[in-house]
């Protein structure tokens, strides 16, 4: 089809265009022109808001200094010159620098009209942003400094850096270069080799789309052109399914109807397929190359509009590029990820810096007692590297390896299956969450709706009495329109009689028609044939004869609640068998096509919370007004009534989706009047939408109530008892969504995010601060209600309040947020974390979640019918929402206990060591000499202990089962009593108990054989650890077993071949290892002596704490 254009209409088309550039810009479509305008509104009502409430003595005084600051300081600097600079002109100088600085950044931000030359990018004097994506953290000169700033940001990582490099002083090495380097190259290593990897993948994901190739009409013909080369102004064509590079207007399509779908499930995350409409003086240039000679002028709207980051569902389009790269709709949504750090990590951290503090008062005192003798500040040094173990570098290794070992398990669960975990530094952070955010459709819904209930006023029709109306619309359709065509002016009298007086009562069987005729007229969908050969071609041919098998028949629309009304129709016998722009037309169940004529669309907004259709019926002429909408919309539209809010309560309360749909006949004459003043209103170039609404609200009044209709969205398997089971846990439950109020509402009531004896506080909409004032007020009396708020009301109340609304919020059992923007959710996630310093959880699953799974501590997308792009966003992807219940109950609870455990662990036999050390050299003169020399401190820190210390990993407090049967055990994990200063503290004291102990017992017991004081202190060292891992763990698995013994094992192999490490000092009093001193009985009963000593008094507390005060989950597992 692109071929058959003439490449001279082009031309002229850009001569339009210079002509039309005006339009462009003013009614620009596209993120800017629409955004400006609204900030213009916003701004100006803002202003009129501020003056009463605002401005201040102090706001007036501002303004004056601003003024005044600039002049004034160029006359001081005249005057003063070096003497003013050195007195705090700087000052000055820096803070003018950072306004003009400011000035520069919000100048490049102004959004301004931008002129788009048809197909000649260069002539374009702006400067615009490329066109490619780029999700990458890092460039090639950015990672090594970036990964080793992340690294050595945390303090303990940054400690070990300063000890490493000291050993290159000779004055200040004490021990070999390996016992420092090798540990701390290791870390180094596994964390760049990972960053490296995640950043080589993202750049091969960015590189793919980035070298997608497009069509590009240019005067010379059709050129390939990449999608990262594609500029302001060019004029692409996007075939079918092909992914739209960047914003354009939509110029021409190949479809016959001047219409072509798009796919937005990465932009928006709705799977429903949008209408979108040529720009209708491009969509009819003739073939052959003549100018436009009167300038077109064409107001363009948003339906004139591709974004980028969508798919084409039909047809081929070209359209003309009007925003690229930074500056399009889906990138300005999106917003940059950012490394997380969990919980856990910083609370260690902490403790961290802690023991930095003990090690330095140890070594200052070990100075003092050595009385400051000769050069004391190098002592004092050494002394801080000999008992720089304090604070231990196999921590990181450790809890990294927990980590990884954590995501293996999650992953490889088979209770829930395809969970994925993406950021591996992170799954403690599931067992401290406090609020969780979620979004709705197709997380907590299915975005399956089904038909469910009819109401004329006097009869209600249900799931099981469907046939009755099938039945009424089969006798009515062959009473107006007997056997022959659709032309019989016999369905005139009765119509006509109905709409002059109103008053008669109509039978029931004739009110069920109407009804199910408006519904099927009334909407925006439209019916897609696939073909059986497959081939696009011969749809329109098969259109055109009539061919409408039901077979091959697909319904698309931009809200899955149309395509279930018309389904609906369809199985009750009235069909939707094609539509265009200008007609449509139904088939009754007696097989006749019924055509209409389609006068106007009024689309659904947000604002109006309605649509509208006129349509003209052929057959008759005759031209109604249909209207379908929100209950709190249409109640003040229809004529009065006694059923209408009572019904649409009753409906909400199963939780159904409601709409009211009404009629109203129009005369030719009315029409016409109304069709003069709308074409007006949709020139005008200020306050179009306003002009617009106020004329289509002239035709809304008194309108004929027909029925409402209740839809039901389905909720996704075991969504209540997931959220019941959350909420019992103590996790607060926020439902933030795109969609609008009503819906919302319902789905909160339906999947008992709301039980049923809570209130409900819907906030009334505000604008202006002394609204939000008195609403907030109003709020703070309830108590014990879930909130509802829209998106606007929270906008504004964040600007005057937030601190309050937060507050108050919190406070809430359950908090639903409707018409959130993208953006909004993941201000709403800050806000929680900054305002509670809780820990939250955000889950989603289309593009439009992804800023809020970025946004939040843990961010969980699931794989749903809305595309993979959140759970690629996200830190761990599930496939169901009722996989969360096990995902932070059990895995969540494990992760964190098991961490805590290891963590501290890991300290205490760096503590131990320490204490040992500090033993020796005040025994020893305090001289600044190793009591283990190289090859034992990484033995023990690594061969000797690892296995057992690490085994901690597979502990477990209950079991699984437990743990989802009694979700309040989850309670106590966001009180954070695993690790704490209290829990970390008797560590500290059990580790100098035992170091004291270890090291006296050797010295006391071994007078005679002083010499082998080295071996007898380690090896009861080690055996005492490996028998606090016994105490410690809680539940025993096998290979905690083997851990220990093949622990025991290597130690007592070692000691054949170390046999010159185990002499004190540097010297080694020539009394090397002899086995035969090892193999005797003394020396065997004096390091058992020693161990029990220092491990059974933990063992007899450990045993009496469980019996007086045992913890929670002990109770349920005993």
């Amino acid at each position: 089809m692109a071929d058959q254009i003439p490449l001279y209409p082009v031309r002229s088309a850009a001569a339009a265009g210079h002509k039309r550039a005006a339009y462009y810009s003013s009614a620009g479509p596209g993120p800017g022109a629409d955004r400006r305008g609204r900030y213009q509104l916003e701004e100006e009502s803002a202003h009129l808001d501020e003056m009463p409430l605002m401005m201040s003595e102090e706001g007036f005084e501002n303004d004056e200094s601003d003024y005044h600051t600039l002049p004034r300081a160029r006359i001081a600097r005249r005057k003063r010159g070096l003497e003013w600079f050195v007195c705090g002109g700087w000052k000055l100088l820096c803070a003018s620098c950072c306004d003009w600085l400011i000035n520069v950044c919000q100048r490049k931000k102004e959004l301004k009209a931008r002129t788009v030359w048809l197909g000649c990018p260069e002539k374009s004097e702006e400067k615009h942003p490329r066109n490619s994506i780029k999700n990458q953290k890092y460039n090639v000169f950015t990672f090594i400094p970036g990964v080793l700033y992340e690294q050595f940001k945390f303090f303990l990582n940054l400690y070990f850096l300063v000890v490493s490099c000291s050993q290159f002083v000779p004055a200040l090495k004490i021990g070999y270069l390996y016992t420092y380097w090798a540990p701390l190259g290791f870390v180094l290593a596994v964390t760049i080799t990972r960053e490296a990897i995640d950043e080589f993948r993202r750049f091969q994901r960015d590189k793919e789309v980035n070298s997608q190739l497009y069509s590009k009409l240019t005067v010379r013909g059709k050129v390939q052109v990449k999608s990262s080369d594609i500029q302001v102004g060019d004029l692409i064509i996007v075939e079918k399914n092909q992914r739209i590079p960047s914003d354009m207007v939509f110029l021409r399509t190949s479809e016959k109807a001047g219409s072509c779908f798009i796919r937005t499930d990465q932009l928006d995350g709705e799977t429903d397929w949008k209408l979108k409409v040529a720009v209708s003086c491009t969509q009819r240039l003739p073939a052959l190359g003549e100018d436009s000679d009167p300038p077109v002028h064409e107001s363009l709207s948003i339906e004139n509009t591709l974004w980028a980051s969508t798919i084409v569902a039909s047809g081929t389009v070209i359209g003309v590029v009007i925003y690229t790269g930074k500056e399009t709709r889906s990138v300005m949504n999106t917003s940059n990820p950012k490394n997380k750090i969990g919980l856990l990590d910083l609370e260690l951290n902490q403790l961290t810096k802690a023991l930095f503090l003990a090690l330095v008062v140890l070594s200052v005192v070990m100075v003092t007692l050595q009385g400051f003798a000769g050069p004391w500040y190098r002592n004092l040094f050494r002394f801080l590297l000999l008992f720089s173990y304090i604070i231990p570098i196999s921590l990181r290794v450790n809890l990294d390896m927990g980590k990884a070992a954590y995501g293996w398990m999650i992953m490889k669960d088979e209770n829930i299956p395809g969970t994925v975990v993406r950021t591996s530094t992170i799954p403690e952070e599931l067992g401290r969450l406090v609020y969780l955010l979620t979004d709705k459709t197709g997380t907590l819904t299915q975005n399956e709706m089904t038909f469910r209930r009819l109401h004329l006023g006097t009869v209600s029709y249900g799931a099981d009495t469907m046939d009755e109306i099938q039945t009424h619309v089969l006798s009515s359709c062959t009473q107006v329109h007997p056997q022959t065509g659709g032309n019989n002016p016999s369905s005139t009298p009765p119509r006509r009689a109905q709409s002059s007086t109103p008053k008669v009562r109509k039978s029931v069987s004739s009110r069920v028609h109407e009804a199910v005729k408006a519904i099927a007229l009334c909407h925006n969908v439209t019916p897609v044939y696939e073909s059986q050969a497959g081939v696009s071609g011969e749809t329109e041919s098969a259109e055109a004869d009539q061919d409408f098998r039901d077979e091959n028949r697909t319904y698309q629309a931009s809200s899955p609640d149309e395509v279930a009304l018309v389904r609906w129709t369809e199985s009750v016998g009235l069909t939707l068998v094609s539509r265009d722009l200008s007609s449509m037309q139904l088939k009754t169940p007696g097989g006749q096509v019924l055509t209409y004529c389609i006068l106007q669309v009024f689309p659904f907004t947000s604002e109006s919370k309605r649509m509208g259709i006129i349509v003209r019926d052929e057959s008759t002429a005759e031209i109604t007004f249909y209207m379908k909408g929100a209950d709190v919309a249409m109640s003040s539209i229809v004529q009065y009534n006694d059923w209408l809010d009572e019904e649409c309560g009753n409906m909400a309360r199963e939780g159904l989706r409601t709409l009211v749909v009404a009629k109203k006949a129009l005369t030719e004459e009315q029409y016409q009047d109304f069709e003069s003043r709308y074409s007006q209103a949709k020139l005008s170039l200020h306050d179009r939408m306003l002009k617009v609404a106020a004329v289509v609200e002239s035709l809304e009044r008194d309108m004929e109530l027909l029925c409402l209709t209740g839809v039901e969205d389905q909720l996704q398997a075991d969504v209540r008892p997931t959220l019941e089971m959350l909420r019992n846990a103590g996790i607060k439950i926020w439902m933030l969504t795109g969609d609008k109020l009503e819906t919302a509402t319902c789905i909160a009531k339906s999947s008992h995010l709301v039980s049923r004896s809570q209130d409900i506080h819907i906030f009334r909409p505000v604008t202006s601060r002394g609204e939000a004032h008195l609403e907030l007020n109003a709020f703070r009396r309830k108590h014990d209600c879930a909130l509802v708020i829209s998106g606007d009301s929270l906008e504004v109340c964040l600007k005057y309040y937030e601190h309050e609304l937060v507050e108050l919020a919190c406070q809430c059992p359950a908090v639903v947020c409707c018409r959130c923007s993208p953006t909004q959710k993941a201000h709403i996630v800050s806000l929680l974390r900054q305002h509670t310093g809780r820990r939250t959880c955000a889950i989603g699953d289309g593009g439009n979640d992804v800023s809020m799974i970025q946004a939040a501590d843990c961010g969980i997308g699931i794989e749903g019918k809305e595309g993979k792009q959140a759970s690629l966003a996200a830190d761990f992807s599930i496939t169901q929402f009722r996989h969360v219940g096990r995902l932070l109950m059990v895995h969540g609870r494990n992760s964190y206990k098991r961490s805590a455990a290891l963590g501290q662990f890991v300290m205490h036999r760096g503590l131990i060591i320490s204490t040992m050390q500090a033993v020796f050299s005040s025994v020893f003169y305090f001289a600044s000499v190793p009591l283990y020399q190289g090859f034992l401190m990484v033995g023990y820190a690594t061969i000797y202990t690892m296995f057992p210390v690490f085994s901690l990993v597979l502990d477990q407090d209950v079991k699984p089962e437990m743990a989802i049967l009694y979700p309040e055990l989850y309670k106590d994990l966001t009180k954070g009593r695993s690790l704490s200063f209290k829990t970390f503290l008797i560590w500290v004291l059990i580790s100098i108990y035992q170091g004291g102990i270890l090291m006296f017992g050797a010295l006391v017991l071994f007078e005679a054989e002083f010499v082998h004081v080295v071996a007898i202190s380690f090896t009861a060292l080690v055996l005492t650890e490996l028998l606090m891992v016994a105490l410690t763990i809680r539940t025993w698995h096998w290979l905690m077993v083997v851990a220990e013994f093949l622990s025991l094992g290597c130690y007592v192999a070692s000691l054949a071949f170390l046999n010159e490490y185990f002499g004190i000092g540097r010297v080694s009093f020539g009394a090397f290892l002899d086995v035969a001193f090892i193999t005797t009985v003394p020396f065997l009963w004096k390091v058992s002596a020693i161990t029990v000593v220092s491990c059974l008094p933990l063992y007899i507390l450990k045993y009496l704490k469980r019996k007086l005060s045992p913890p929670s989950y002990s109770k349920l597992s005993s």
